[in-house]
């Protein structure tokens, strides 16, 4: 998602048109490069019982049949002159001399965008005599994102998702929150009653993360309760049922992808020391802007236990460093110069110490190698790092729980923002 986010808010701000295609019984089209049999289906009449097909394509309900239809389509790109991208492989070009075309690819769902609209139209007649694609126009609908043309750039959300979430658990006349979750409240593993039926909590925990790819907002407190997925209990699902009134508040909030032509990166990370009370492992949280907007983020609790609060900061600027690398790889692709240094914004002194000085051995000889990669890419050049104060953190939503004042202050800095009415049925 984070290169289908990468792609819109390069299109928003070249202006480039953006269309959809959908490809009809995209599974049927593989082709299988060895045997398969598969037992007969009912109702064929066969002289003997033991009798199977052999199957001449790939069919719906193979194991391999995505890998099948991948290598199908990827053939067929590549006799029209295209790549595949060596950072995403959903992702394919064509570069050729003022001609500049992509190819985002979701299962059955293709986006095209690009300088070059001839090519882009003639690949839609191309792809639909070798497949029968059905055109869907200029991209609106895309994997559950709603997306928003304004005079001053994209607005992406989940509007309908949202709101038929809040139908289906019941929410929609709930008084609503705004906060995704109780800054007071401090959730643990064996504590309260277990429920009768889990299912229903982890259906409900795996709908709010689809919801976190334009939700940045609520990032936190998904990862926060999908640690407890394995034995739910009561306090677990209250909370959970706490965000969806919080999501009441306004559920056409989305991410906005301005046309300005600043297309410069810039990062945040931050760390919340030992904030589990189970384990005492702290969480780390990134945000990267592509010109202003979100384009990738995270929020997860880390692998290890952190000795201090500097070591945990360090692990956080780990790991944004690590997506800077494979970002700025990515964009360069998407033919989007990168300004390096790329500035990094952390709000611990001592964690920039840390990458910047070598010497302090006794301090950090008990950290893995991998995280001093830090000190590499700076000294490198791919990145410079800034201190910041706290109030200035725009990560610090991705660690913790905020108060409702403190977390609605910092949406708009995030770059999400309100649809609006024109979202509304």
């Amino acid at each position: 998602m984070a290169t289908v986010r990468s792609l819109i808010a390069i299109a928003a701000k070249k202006k480039w048109h953006i269309s959809q295609l959908d490809v009809n019984n995209a599974f049927l089209h593989g082709d299988l490069h060895e045997e398969v049999y598969m037992q007969a289906p009912p109702g064929l009449e066969t002289q003997a019982p033991d009798l199977v097909c052999k199957l001449n394509k790939s069919l719906y309900g193979l194991k391999k049949a995505s890998r099948q239809w991948y290598d199908k389509l990827t053939e067929v790109l590549y006799s029209r002159g295209y790549a595949h991208s060596m950072h995403d492989y959903s992702l394919f070009h064509r570069k050729q001399g003022s001609s500049i075309v992509f190819v985002a690819v979701y299962v059955d769902d293709v986006l095209l965008t690009g300088i070059d609209s001839e090519e882009i139209s003639q690949l839609t007649v191309f792809l639909h005599d070798r497949f029968r694609i059905k055109d869907l126009g200029q991209l609106h609908y895309f994997l559950g994102l709603e997306v928003l043309y304004k005079s001053d750039g994209i607005i992406v959300s989940q509007r309908k998702f949202v709101l038929d979430l809040l139908r289906e658990y019941d929410c929609l006349h709930s008084p609503a929150l705004a906060s995704p979750l109780d800054p007071t409240v401090k959730l643990k593993a064996k504590e309260g009653t277990p429920l009768l039926d889990p299912t229903s909590y982890r259906k409900l925990i795996g709908k709010l993360n689809f919801l976190t790819n334009t939700r940045l907002d609520i990032a936190y407190g998904v990862q926060h309760l999908s640690q407890f997925m394995q034995d739910p209990r009561e306090p677990h699902l209250q909370a959970a049922h706490r965000m969806l009134r919080y999501l009441k508040k306004d559920p056409t909030l989305g991410l906005y992808f301005s046309n300005t032509d600043d297309l410069s990166l810039k990062a945040y990370c931050d760390s919340d020391w030992a904030a589990c009370p189970d384990s005492r492992k702290s969480v780390s949280g990134y945000v990267v802007f592509l010109g202003g907007s979100p384009i990738s983020w995270k929020s997860k609790k880390q692998e290890t236990i952190s000795l201090s609060s500097a070591e945990a900061e360090y692990r956080a600027l780990r790991k944004v460093v690590g997506e800077l690398v494979w970002l700025s790889r990515l964009l360069e692709e998407l033919t989007v110069p990168i300004n390096l240094p790329i500035p990094v914004h952390c709000d611990s002194l001592s964690s920039l110490h840390i990458a910047r000085n070598p010497v302090f051995h006794e301090r950090t000889k008990h950290i893995e190698v991998d995280c001093h990669f830090v000190r590499t890419k700076l000294q490198d050049g791919l990145i410079s790092l800034h201190h910041i104060g706290t109030r200035q953190q725009l990560a610090d939503v991705l660690t913790k729980s905020l108060t409702g004042i403190k977390h609605c202050s910092v949406l708009g800095k995030l770059g999400v923002v309100y649809a609006g009415s024109a979202l509304v049925d």
